[in-house]
């Protein structure tokens, strides 16, 4: 009898379950009420963008501020995708992306994995010394790596931009999936082990599969920094035809005039897949960011 009563769970009287609840929502309230005002104050420069895509010329900059034009131009949108060839910049820039994410998440994920379960000689040493590059500006390595792609007759071509890629990524995508492949136990692999499978088929058939969250946030931050790139297309490609879209977004502005409409209206196509990505993966972005320790875990 007392044993069945030290294994039945804990009823709280209902005064106490009522103030719980309480406490609870007024958390819950307090939390919205001050998170609401900041997520308007960050909407702001976004309504400002699609607003001024639908105004007309030479009323972007009226004071005061109208966030509804009047009247509304709906021709801004076709004027900016034909004023430059935007379906080749948008070919150019999908390629790169796609191709470049595609090498981050299987190197980066390889390279993960080897710190997180392969015992070689050094490896907690380079694993710093990896992370210690996170600290080296890109600028510092830009001259060399010119350099070299110049050397190797890369430059206008798309290489530059996909093939370092395909050699890890960025050793914070490895950081992350090394956090992740550490959280999944030890058991299922000492299981593939006994069935004799090799580390390749053990990280292909069993960490991968596994790893949806961490590779949905490596997939958003990577799209993002591909698709926003503007500083790697400004050096290494130099013909019309090659241009990503971020190269192409500089060709409303002059030096005597900009077309700030067409400009705004553009930026709202570029940037719509970018967010239709990350409410869709939204989910699992948020899974990763938590089980690779950035959440309090």
């Amino acid at each position: 009898m007392t044993q069945s009563r030290l294994l039945s769970p804990v009823v709280l009287p209902r005064s106490q379950r009522l103030v719980r609840t309480i406490r609870r929502s007024m958390g819950a309230f307090i939390a919205h009420a001050f998170l609401l005002p900041i997520g308007v104050f960050l909407l702001i420069p976004f309504a400002w963008m699609v607003s001024t895509s639908l105004k007309e010329k030479g009323r972007e900059f009226v004071w005061p501020p109208q966030f509804i034009p009047d009247p509304i131009v709906w021709a801004n949108y076709p004027s900016a995708l034909t004023y430059m060839p935007f379906h080749l910049f948008f070919r150019n820039t999908l390629i790169i992306t796609v191709l470049a994410t595609i090498g981050t998440l299987l190197t980066a994920s390889l390279a993960g994995y080897s710190f997180a379960r392969l015992r070689f000689p050094l490896r907690d040493f380079w694993f710093m010394v990896l992370l210690s590059t996170l600290m080296l500006p890109y600028i510092v390595t830009l001259i060399p790596t010119f350099i070299l792609f110049t050397a190797l007759g890369w430059v206008d071509t798309f290489l530059p931009l996909i093939v370092p890629y395909w050699f890890g990524g960025s050793p914070f995508y490895v950081f992350l999936f090394r956090q992740f492949f550490l959280t999944i136990p030890y058991e299922l692999e000492e299981a593939a082990r006994v069935d004799g499978a090799s580390y390749l088929r053990i990280w292909w058939q069993i960490m991968l599969p596994l790893s949806g969250p961490v590779i949905a946030t490596v997939t958003i931050f990577s799209f993002i920094h591909h698709w926003n790139d503007f500083f790697g297309p400004l050096i290494y490609l130099n013909s019309l035809e090659n241009r990503t879209l971020s190269i192409g977004l500089r060709g409303f502005q002059s030096l005597y005039q900009s077309e700030w409409n067409l400009l705004m209206a553009a930026s709202t196509v570029v940037i719509a897949p970018v967010i239709v990505l990350f409410f869709a993966a939204q989910r699992y972005f948020m899974r990763g960011i938590v089980t690779t320790g950035f959440g309090g875990r």
